[in-house]
């Protein structure tokens, strides 16, 4: 990531060089880095051990890595390693840069049949590839799915996945979690469930998204949500073909004792129109000592953080930075907890840094904001607490050229809505210095 040489303040940990936040959530932030010896861009999802052990998270992270380091297949993001400093877990992932099959079903609405097929054969390709090594992933859902340059699917998030060791007794799972739309009815009855059934259930909601452009089961009410996936009533609409009709309803069948299976998913005629399986890595030997690894504070298994303090100009951002900050790129599929209303808003400006430093100082503290700044960085966190504590927001003003800068304003803390109010103001009161936002300059890259 280029810098001109001027010590921009970037942070290298082992041997990857941080670049951006590419995505947040209550847990862990996002960021893209580059491998210094091979030049190739990862993901690295960065989780802070006091909060991971406050949260009792410990136990599901471990879980978390485990899973990711079991599966290692064409349609699943891959783990690249696992890293640890005295305050930070790292997670070097794969980049995958063509953004959430949810974002292309938002944009496009319902897909052709035989796209959303393709996108079928390779989520089921590699679900059932989980479950042949006894992981469920249990969240299954399109903001999960993420497509890499090629437009091939790529699950991630793994956070409520299950291993064999969490069923009880009866073999069965018994925790009740995923996103409501797509769960299984067993799952909502809390009585024990097959994880393998359940995620296919969710298989088949994912479909007739595909195909429909909208959910088979949708109320404002949860318990009117959940009594509609309780009995399987949905509709299909009139351009659904009889073949995908059938596979669906094979699916979407409430009780998991007459739900078709994995095996015959694979055998229905219209699933297998086109089927092309990926080839999966060889079996080997997983080593899950780093897994425990991470946890401990003994100096060798730490890594360094190393910081360049005091840049003399704002970091600057190189092409393929650039490049990611498109609207189509959006990784939060990487990350947990992900809210509706998007946390990042940004602004263009020609006036110098220094400037555009002042004048964002001068209009925040009559916000009632106090400020801590270090050179084009600025947290800014509200002196009165909010309806969900204080609002905290992280600004950094980016060089993108010699006379264009990128100001980048993203919420830490705090609730959603005080956070869009401050928005407006604080862009309206930047008139003069900035461009416009994300949200007016369509097509833009900022």
């Amino acid at each position: 990531m280029s810098d001109k040489g001027n010590g921009t303040g970037r942070t290298r940990v082992g041997k990857y060089e941080l670049g951006r936040v590419i995505g947040e959530g209550n847990f862990a932030k996002v960021k893209l880095a580059k491998d210094t010896i091979s030049g190739h861009y990862v993901a690295i999802k960065i989780l802070d051990k006091d909060k991971v052990f406050k949260d009792n998270m410990a136990e599901q992270i471990k879980r978390e890595i485990s899973t990711m380091k079991l599966v290692k297949h064409p349609n699943i993001v891959q783990l690249l390693e696992v890293m640890a400093s005295k305050t930070k877990i790292y997670f070097v992932m794969e980049y995958v840069t063509g953004g959430e099959l949810f974002n292309k079903i938002n944009r496009y609405g319902k897909l052709k049949e035989d796209d959303g097929r393709k996108y079928f054969q390779q989520l089921i390709n590699a679900v059932d590839y989980c479950h042949s090594r006894g992981v469920y992933h249990r969240d299954l859902k399109p903001e999960n799915l993420l497509l890499d340059s090629d437009g091939n699917l790529k699950i991630s998030d793994f956070g409520l996945s299950a291993l064999p060791q969490q069923c009880r007794e009866d073999g069965l799972l018994h925790t009740t979690c995923g996103t409501p739309n797509y769960v299984a009815p067993e799952v909502i009855v809390d009585k024990g469930y097959d994880g393998a059934k359940a995620d296919l259930w969710s298989c088949g909601v994912i479909l007739y998204v595909l195909l429909a452009g909208f959910l088979p089961f949708d109320d404002k009410n949860i318990t009117n949500l959940y009594k509609k996936i309780y009995k399987g009533e949905f509709n299909y609409p009139p351009w659904f073909s009889s073949g995908a009709k059938r596979l669906i309803s094979r699916i979407l069948t409430p009780n998991p004792k007459h739900r078709i299976t994995m095996v015959q998913v694979f055998q229905d005629s219209w699933f297998r129109r086109g089927f092309r399986p990926a080839k999966q890595a060889v079996e080997r030997h997983v080593d899950v000592d780093d897994v425990h690894a991470v946890f401990n504070q003994t100096k060798e298994c730490l890594v360094m953080e190393q910081k360049v303090q005091n840049p003399r100009r704002p970091t600057l951002l190189n092409a393929f930075e650039l490049i990611s900050l498109n609207r189509g790129l959006n990784l939060s599929g990487l990350f947990e907890n992900k809210q509706d209303f998007k946390h990042e808003k940004r602004f263009t400006s020609s006036h110098p840094a220094p400037e555009i430093i002042s004048k964002m100082e001068e209009t925040v503290k009559p916000l009632g904001f106090d400020i801590e700044k270090c050179d084009y960085k600025m947290n800014l966190r509200g002196s009165e607490c909010g309806r969900k504590g204080c609002l905290s927001i992280a600004t950094e003003v980016f060089e993108v050229a010699p006379t264009l800068f990128m100001i980048e304003m993203r919420k830490d803390d705090g609730d959603t809505l005080e956070y869009r109010k401050f928005c407006d103001n604080f862009s309206t009161a930047l008139k003069d210095v900035v461009w416009n936002t994300e949200a007016e300059s369509s097509g833009s890259v900022v």
